[in-house]
């Protein structure tokens, strides 16, 4: 048996005793099928492709990417621990030369959770990959450049909002155009914060894209931008939910598009996100994409029922992908041109409202952040959140709590105030919960 090119190690997790519900897209059957497939193809006899057992996160790891409201334990289950450690462990494994590079193939899904979480958004309440990259910071290096490139059909929300002002990640986006899908965000305005401009970068593919397409956008955008970048670590969130038979999107992407996506983006680590066609997308769409990552050769990994006519792309798809392209690449060679006052006003704070809706536990939110504009650091942050069960909270008494976040690398100055504002929302007694997360000193308190 011909060995693989590059060592796999494989972390599987398929939760099978979580599940939101019986016959919800996300349940345990997610993976099973995907497990039969691996083990009918015998991949997992192949010389240099080895599975491990995912670790546990604990509070802490999960404290330095969120603000669980009211606290970690009690919104969490062991099945999201496990899946956010099993990302943990795709990382020490590739960092720790163990192998070359790592699929973290399990469940819960992540990439839709926020910093502060109040409960279960888009099926996801903690985000695998925030997590993950924190643990990479703190046990491997605080100064490494680390690029996500999420190719779930959903906009990784979540991830931009964790990421939106960190200079030291890169955060590029492929999904279905946010005015046709959940959660209806993802648009290429949507650049970064006043510290990290340009740094996301949004690609809102619009529906009926297929293997054409989004090959076209990985080959002439997010390539060259990687390139530039120049980061130590390439993450891709793999969602999967592309794919032509999907129930949930409007895409037209097949197990050997996926698996060239990964050929040519060859990532360090992989973590599974979305994808709900259990039967017909997830098990080849998987082993097309451990073969790939391996080096090995992926033609026969194609769905049973494919056909040209199925999955062909639509000449006004193709030029609209071009067309958007060619916008984000103007707006990436263009990034440092920006006068960026006009964008956030010259300062002090940069201040912004948003309203979040926790569609899986019918949670709204209320968010007010502020950014510290600072020219010798990304500036702390405040967000003061208020979160009620039912549309507009009138079926629940809202929670307000703040969170006073002190980034990496922050000066003494903005140091100093963060901790003034925190003491300051201590005092007010306004909020029922008040925050400290700084990620330097692995410092987290809750009043």
């Amino acid at each position: 048996m011909r060995a693989s090119q590059h060592k796999v190690g494989l972390i599987f997790f398929p939760a099978f005793d979580w599940a939101i519900s019986p016959d919800h897209p996300e349940r345990e059957e997610r993976l099973l099928y995907t497990r039969d497939q691996i083990m009918e193809e015998g991949l997992l006899d192949v010389p240099g492709i080895e599975e491990f057992r995912p670790g546990v996160a604990s509070d802490l790891e999960i404290s330095r990417a969120h603000i669980c409201v009211p606290s970690t334990a009690e919104i969490i289950t062991e099945s999201h621990r496990i899946a956010a450690g099993g990302s943990i462990t795709a990382a020490d494994l590739v960092f720790t030369n163990r192998v070359d590079r790592a699929f973290a193939l399990l469940r819960p899904p992540g990439h839709h959770a926020n910093r502060i979480v109040h409960g279960s958004r888009g099926f996801c309440i903690i985000n695998n990959e925030a997590i993950m990259v924190e643990h990479i910071r703190h046990t491997y290096g605080q100064n490494l450049r680390m690029a996500i490139v999420d190719t779930d059909a959903h906009h990784a929300d979540g991830t931009q909002d964790i990421f939106y002002n960190d200079p030291g990640i890169l955060h590029i986006s492929l999904h279905q155009d946010g005015r046709t899908l959940y959660p209806g965000t993802g648009f290429m305005s949507e650049r970064g914060g006043p510290a990290a401009y340009g740094q996301t970068v949004n690609v809102p593919l619009p529906p009926g894209t297929g293997d054409e397409g989004l090959l076209y956008a990985l080959q002439h955008l997010v390539l060259p931008i990687l390139e530039e970048f120049q980061p130590d670590v390439i993450i891709n969130a793999a969602g999967q939910d592309n794919h032509y038979t999907d129930p949930l999107t409007n895409m037209n992407v097949t197990a050997q598009g996926y698996a060239q996506l990964t050929e040519l983006l060859a990532p360090d680590i992989v973590v599974l996100e979305g994808g709900y066609s259990i039967e017909g997308a997830l098990p080849y769409v998987n082993a097309g994409l451990l073969l790939a990552l391996a080096g090995l050769d992926y033609s026969a990994a194609r769905e049973p029922d494919w056909s040209e006519d199925k999955v062909r792309q639509l000449p006004q798809v193709t030029e609209a992908v071009k067309g958007i392209v060619g916008q984000l690449q103007d707006m990436w060679s263009t990034r440092h041109e920006v006068d960026l006052e006009q964008v956030f006003g010259n300062g002090p704070i940069f201040k912004r409202h948003r309203r979040i809706y926790y569609d899986t536990d019918n949670i709204m939110e209320e968010q007010v952040e502020r950014i510290r504009l600072c020219s010798n650091c990304s500036g702390w942050r405040s967000i003061y959140s208020g979160a009620a069960r039912g549309l507009g909270g009138i079926l629940g008494r809202t929670t307000m709590i703040a969170a006073i976040l002190v980034p990496w690398h922050a000066c003494e100055e903005c140091r100093q105030e963060a901790e003034e504002q925190f003491e300051e929302a201590l005092g007010s007694g306004r909020f029922r919960y008040v925050y400290l997360q700084d990620l330097e000193r692995d410092i987290y308190k809750r009043s």
